[in-house]
């Protein structure tokens, strides 16, 4: 023991340099147990007024999956940390080799972390760092980060994620321990690209980072590492599975218009599309992101495509009430003939009502039309010889009989005209609704191609 002391004494007098009695692995191990095992609990300076420096570079291996809505990303890195033991040097011609791989356990390790990190680190464990003959440490371990990420899905399928890793040191201080980055940050990203095994339905598109000083409620500091990625979520598989059904379905009731509105096949046909629809968004459930910060736009879409196929069958209820119902019966008030019939009939473009106003007009052949030569005199009969012939008496009860009718007729039915009007507002309010489907197809489009075509353009504006 004493001797052991005497040695470590020696030791550090010379400055830390290891001396080797041959040049073989086995001599160099002993001067290290001798020598540098025993300092492993305090961090290796040989004043501890001196600054620790250590260098941070990892490279991102894989995106194993992101959680809307838990908020978590869930990633697998390669960390490599480095530090200087100062009393700790070897000439690698007496001992035999430049560097050394030894268990971790003997050396001082820093106790850096990731601020984001919400649980265990399931990646494999390393138990060996190397060492070098100036005293240079490496210390390379993979980790599995599941770190929380504020994710914006506001966007889905078409959002840009930005996530953060911020390392610092536990417990250590701004005098004890200070962080640089062990490579450029552009370097680590290409690099990254280059052995990056998965990113399933993510892609890694860039990479930034930033030191600065973080001051603690103690009013301690301490120094920090923050490294910023850019993740972009394949949008194609989506889209496919998505939205080109769910146009094709809101696309195939804008076009049951086409059937007549007074049959109940166009209802059932609605109903059956509406079924159809519902069954669709519950197995594309799994699909769509759950977030209790935002609503993503699509869910959005969606919700508007069903309530646009649920109004399309009220509105279908209604026209066929209007056109075979008790509405038809009703009294029609004049704002309601006005405004349908006079101002958004023009306005979507319904052609203009025949009306058959003049019903008895043209009857060239009527035979209930007045003889010519006969003379009335106000709704009185014509002059007429008197005659007992009983065949005569009967043909003119006849004839008064039938101008009777003629009469009857010439007067305005006013429960058709009423039936008419409401026959006509149902075609407009249809016609509405045919429009509306239009614009929103129209809009929904023109949206999703912007969308696509801003994130292309923000796509190839990063790779260059």
């Amino acid at each position: 023991m004493v001797y052991g002391l005497v040695l470590q004494a020696l030791f550090l007098e010379d400055g830390g340099t290891l001396n080797c009695s041959e040049p073989t692995i086995k001599s160099l191990f002993v001067a290290f147990k001798e020598n540098i095992f025993n300092m492993s609990p305090v961090r290796p300076v040989n004043n501890l007024n001196t600054t620790t420096n250590v260098s941070i570079s990892f490279l991102l291996y894989g995106i194993l999956g992101v959680d809307e809505k838990a908020q978590i990303l869930k990633t697998l890195i390669w960390l490599t940390l480095g530090w200087k033991i100062e009393f700790l040097s070897w000439d690698p011609t007496q001992c035999g080799s430049s560097s050394i791989i030894l268990p971790r356990k003997k050396f001082w390790v820093p106790d850096i972390i990731i601020d984001e990190i919400v649980d265990e680190n399931n990646a494999p464990e390393t138990y060996y760092v190397t060492v070098s003959h100036t005293g240079e440490v490496q210390d390379a371990l993979p980790v599995e980060v599941i770190s929380s990420c504020n994710l914006d899905i506001f966007k889905f399928p078409f959002d840009i994620q930005n996530c953060s890793y911020t390392f610092n040191s536990w417990i250590h201080h701004v005098d004890e321990i200070q962080l640089s980055f062990g490579n450029q940050v552009e370097e680590m990203f290409n690099r990254s690209k280059v052995v990056m095994a998965t990113q399933g339905e993510w892609e890694f598109i860039d990479m930034r980072a930033l030191k600065h000083e973080l001051v603690n409620f103690e009013g301690t500091t301490r120094d920090q590492l923050k490294y910023y990625i850019t993740l972009r979520r394949q949008p194609t598989m989506y889209v496919v599975n998505l939205l080109i059904p769910s146009f094709l379905l809101i696309t195939l009731d804008l076009f049951s218009f086409i059937l007549p509105p007074q049959s109940v096949d166009r209802s059932a046909f609605k109903m059956t599309l509406i079924l159809g629809y519902t069954v669709f968004l519950l197995l594309m459930n799994d699909l769509l992101p759950v977030t209790g910060n935002t609503i993503p736009l699509i869910n959005v879409f969606f919700s508007l495509c069903l309530a646009l196929m649920v109004g399309s069958l009220l509105e279908t209820i209604l026209i066929t009430n209007m056109l075979c119902g008790s509405i038809r019966d009703l009294p029609m008030p004049n704002w309601i003939r006005v405004l349908f019939l006079k101002y958004l009939a023009r306005l979507v473009c319904l052609g203009k009502r025949k009306r058959a106003e003049n019903q008895t007009a043209g009857r060239g052949g009527n035979p209930f039309a007045p003889y010519e030569g006969e003379k009335q005199e106000g709704t009185g009969e014509a002059k007429e010889p008197q005659t007992t012939d009983a065949s005569l008496l009967e043909l003119k009860r006849l004839r008064d009989d039938l101008r009777a009718i003629q009469r009857q007729l010439e007067i305005p039915d006013t429960a058709n005209q009423t039936e008419e009007d409401w026959f006509y507002i149902g075609l407009v309010i249809d016609r509405i609704v045919f429009w509306v489907y239009i614009i929103f197809l129209l809009l929904s489009i023109i949206a999703l191609v912007v969308i696509w075509i801003t994130w292309y353009s923000g796509y190839h504006e990063e790779d260059h």
